[in-house]
C-alpha cells in the first residue's frame, strides 16, 4: 500500500542521514523530509557497535559536523560521547522527530512518467507498505549490519572457549581475567586490544600481517585553548580546517615519497615500543602508507600496553583452531579463552537496497560514479559515500550540501528530473576506488565503477570536491533536467 509521497526520502538515521537532514531543513525548508531507519534508535555504527573502548579513528573536529561544533575534550572521542553528540543534533535540530524506526527499506523503484520513486518498506511488525518520494538519498553507510565478516577458520567449532566478532559483541562477554586472542590489525584490533588488556590476564593480536600504526594525542591542547579564548564556532572551524590539510598533507607525501614516509611512521613505532621489539616483523607492511587506512593510536596505547607485556602480538598464518587456542602455521601455540574476530566488514552499498529504473533492475556493479554523489543514468537519487582517507563526515556535508543546491535548482527551474547522462558511451572505465583493503578488495566486482575524467571520477581529495560540490555548476552540461 502506497501511503504518503514526500519530497525528499532518506534512508538511514546515522551520521550521515541526520546530517543531511539537517543541511537539508536549513537550505531546502519548503521540502518535506522523512527518515527510515532499519534499527530502532539512531547513531548508525555509534549506536550498533559496543566493544569495549570503540572510538573513532578519525579527530572530532573533522568527523563531527560543520554545522555544530564539537566542544568535547578528547579529540579521539570515545563512542558513547560521538553516539551522545548525534543524539544532541538530531534533538536541536528537529531531526529526532523525521525518522521512523523500525523500517527497513526492500526496494526502490522510479517511474519516468510520474517522476517519483516508490520504495518499499518492511516494518519490524512484519507489515510491509511504500512510500513516494521525488528525491531519494540514501544515508545506510557502507557495510552489513547483519553482520561482519569472518573467515571459515579451520576447526573453529572444537575451540572450547567463546569467539565473537566485535560488530555482535554484547554485555555477557566476560574477558576480565582471561587468556585473550584478538585476531586482526586494523583499527577495530588496535582498539579494542589495550582496552581488553586493562583487565584481560593477557592479549595477543594474531595478524596476518601488519598495519601502520600511529601515535596521536587524545587531546589536543590548541583546540583547547581556541575553544576557550575564541568560542566553539572559531575553536571548531580553525581546528577542522587544520586538521584537514594537515592529513591531506600526510595523504600526499604518502603518495609521493613513499618510502620516506614508511621509514619515519617505522622510527616512530620504534620509539614506542623500545629496541628489544621486533618491529620488522610486526609493524612492518607489506603495503605503502595510505594504500589502505592508517591506524591511529591516541597516546600510543597499544604501545605502551606491549611495553608493560600486558599485549604480546603475533605475525602468522592460523592453521587451525584448537580446544584451548590457536595453533599457526609456524608451529606455536596461542592458548586462549576467549577470541575476537577482527577481520573486518561485509561492504554493502546503499543498505542492500535494490533499485529499479522503469521496471529494469539494476545491478550496483553497472552504475558509474558522478561526482561521487550520484549515477550515470539513476534519476533524482543520491548516495552518500565518505572519504577512504579522511573523515567520512567531510565527504558526507559536501554531498549533502550539493543534493540541496541540486533540489534548489529544480526548483528554479520548474523541473522534477535531473539525472547524469554519459554522453561517451565508449567512455574507459576503472575500479571504483584504488584501496587495498580487504574489505573493498572482497567487494570489488560489485562496486560501481569510475570514469578517468571528471565529472566520472572518483575523488579522494576535500579541497577539489569542494570547487565541484559546493561552488561548481550543477548544470554542469553532464547533469540532465526535465520536467
Amino acid at each position: 500500500m502506497v501511503d504518503e509521497f514526500v519530497d525528499v526520502l532518506i534512508v538511514g538515521a546515522g551520521l550521515s542521514g541526520i546530517g543531511a537532514a539537517s543541511h537539508l531543513q536549513r537550505l531546502c525548508p519548503g521540502r518535506s523530509v522523512a527518515i527510515l531507519e532499519a534499527r530502532q534508535s539512531l547513531g548508525g555504527t555509534w549506536d550498533l557497535f559496543r566493544y569495549p573502548g570503540i572510538r573513532s579513528d578519525s579527530d572530532m573536529y573533522t568527523l563531527g559536523y560543520s554545522f555544530r561544533p564539537w566542544t568535547g575534550t578528547k579529540s579521539i572521542a570515545d563512542g558513547p560521547s560521538i553516539l551522545q553528540y548525534l543524539r544532541d543534533t538530531a534533538r536541536e535540530q528537529g531531526i529526532d522527530k523525521l525518522i521512523r524506526f523500525g523500517h527497513r527499506v526492500r526496494r526502490a523503484m522510479w517511474s519516468s512518467d510520474n517522476a517519483q520513486w516508490t520504495v518499499d518498506f518492511e516494518r519490524d511488525s512484519g507489515d510491509k507498505a511504500s512510500i513516494r518520494c521525488n528525491f531519494l538519498l540514501a544515508c545506510s553507510g557502507y557495510y552489513d549490519y547483519a553482520g561482519g565478516y569472518s573467515p571459515a577458520f579451520p576447526g573453529r567449532e572444537r575451540f572450547a572457549g567463546r569467539i565473537v566478532h566485535p560488530q555482535q559483541w554484547t554485555d555477557d562477554i566476560d574477558y576480565a581475567g582471561k587468556r585473550v586472542v584478538v585476531i586482526g590489525s586494523g583499527a577495530t584490533a588496535v582498539t579494542l586490544v589495550p582496552e581488553l588488556a586493562k583487565h584481560a590476564a593477557h592479549v595477543t593480536m594474531l595478524q596476518r600481517s601488519p598495519s601502520y600504526v600511529l601515535t596521536i594525542p587524545s587531546v589536543d591542547r590548541m583546540a583547547g585553548w581556541m575553544l576557550r579564548h575564541l568560542g566553539p564556532s572559531s575553536a571548531h572551524g580553525i581546528t577542522r580546517w587544520r586538521n584537514l590539510m594537515l592529513g591531506m598533507g600526510v595523504f600526499a607525501l604518502c603518495r609521493r615519497k613513499p618510502k620516506f614516509a614508511r621509514d619515519t611512521m617505522l622510527k616512530l613505532v620504534r620509539r614506542q615500543v623500545g629496541p628489544d621489539f621486533d618491529v620488522d616483523t610486526h609493524f612492518t607492511p607489506r603495503y605503502n602508507p595510505w594504500e589502505q587506512r592508517l591506524c591511529f593510536v591516541p597516546d600510543g596505547d597499544l604501545f605502551k600496553a606491549i611495553r608493560e607485556k600486558r599485549v604480546s602480538v603475533a605475525t602468522d598464518q592460523i592453521e587451525s583452531f584448537t580446544e584451548t587456542g590457536l595453533r599457526l602455521a609456524s608451529g606455536a601455540e596461542l592458548p586462549a579463552d576467549l577470541v575476537v574476530t577482527a577481520t573486518g566488514l561485509q561492504l554493502q552499498l546503499i543498505g542492500g537496497l535494490e533499485l529499479c529504473v522503469d521496471g529494469r533492475a539494476l545491478q550496483s556493479s553497472e552504475l558509474v560514479n558522478y561526482k561521487g554523489v550520484m549515477f550515470c543514468g539513476v534519476p533524482n537519487f543520491a548516495s552518500v559515500f565518505g572519504y577512504t582517507n579522511a573523515s567520512w563526515t567531510l565527504k558526507a556535508d559536501l554531498a549533502s550540501l550539493f543534493v540541496c543546491r541540486l533540489l534548489n535548482h529544480m526548483q528554479e527551474a520548474s523541473v522534477r528530473r535531473c539525472v547524469p547522462q554519459v554522453e561517451d558511451e565508449s567512455m574507459a572505465l576503472q575500479p571504483w576506488v584504488d584501496f587495498s583493503s580487504g574489505y573493498f578488495q572482497r567487494a570489488m566486482d560489485r562496486l560501481p565503477k569510475q570514469g578517468f575524467r571528471k565529472p566520472w571520477k572518483l575523488n579522494q581529495n576535500y579541497l577539489a570536491d569542494l570547487m565541484t560540490l559546493r561552488y561548481g555548476a550543477v548544470d554542469d552540461g553532464v547533469m540532465r533536467f526535465s520536467a
